[in-house]
């Protein structure tokens, strides 16, 4: 069974504080716990004895059986699963390197966990295999980005940097792409299949000085155009409207 003690950690990895002095995320859910073991290392797996038996080869620290009540006290989710577990958040380096061969996206301040999570489900769906997040981005390891995420999380890298200086270091003339009101339409624009898609803040969009930065601008038009309709669209569809046409064009 889950100590008290054992509850009260697992339920503080809600906060970056303690995620971060535990270098540790919370996942939960089968599907979930299933994607992300092999790809993180793994401290913890509380689950249900019949959710055991239908894993039983597991590389993890500890494994503790428990019943759903039990692990419903531990759980963040309103509706607890079967299976939780605790992984290890990885040290990884930044390699800026893959923009010049790859496409690749850039996010300005997008705060919401939950958009975040669904444009790394986006990413990993289109191919694309790094996100590069300005410090101001809500953090990965958040329980609802994790969420979210669906399991694209074990796909999908994630770098938290300086996006102005990330630019700087890229040779001259790599695609910066990013979406504005004054932009060209991105279904007549001609597109690349390497470079950086920057998509920003929920409320703000591109910030300034990052929109100075991007030597590609591009438009979602709305339909018909020309007629009143919503002011803007949320930053995880615009996101997936974006990298599907850059596919489309690769095909």
């Amino acid at each position: 069974m889950l100590s008290k003690n054992k509850i009260k950690f697992i339920r503080s990895l809600e906060l970056k504080k303690y995620r971060k002095e535990e270098n540790a995320f919370l996942a939960e859910g089968h599907k979930l716990v299933g994607d992300l073991l092999g790809h993180f290392r793994c401290r913890l797996i509380a689950g249900t004895p019949e959710w055991f038996k239908k894993n039983p080869d597991l590389r993890t620290q500890e494994t503790i059986e428990v019943t759903r009540e039990e692990l419903a006290k531990a759980s963040l989710l309103k509706t607890p699963q079967d299976v939780l577990a605790v992984f290890e958040i990885p040290q990884a380096e930044t390699d800026a390197s893959v923009i010049e061969h790859s496409l690749c996206l850039a996010l300005d301040d997008v705060q919401d966990p939950g958009n975040l999570g669904t444009i790394i489900r986006i990413a990993d769906w289109f191919g694309i295999g790094h996100i590069f997040c300005s410090p101001g981005t809500a953090d990965v390891y958040n329980p609802k980005t994790v969420q979210a995420t669906m399991g694209a999380l074990a796909r999908v890298k994630l770098h938290y940097c300086d996006l102005k200086a990330l630019a700087g270091s890229l040779p001259e003339g790599t695609p910066l792409f990013g979406t504005f009101l004054d932009g060209e339409n991105i279904y007549e624009a001609p597109l690349d299949g390497h470079g950086l898609i920057i998509m920003g803040n929920e409320g703000k969009g591109i910030s300034a000085e990052i929109s100075r930065l991007t030597n590609r601008r591009l438009l979602i038009p709305n339909y018909p155009q020309g007629n009143a309709t919503s002011e803007s669209l949320n930053v995880a569809v615009a996101t997936a409207i974006v990298c599907s046409e850059f596919r489309r064009r690769m095909l």
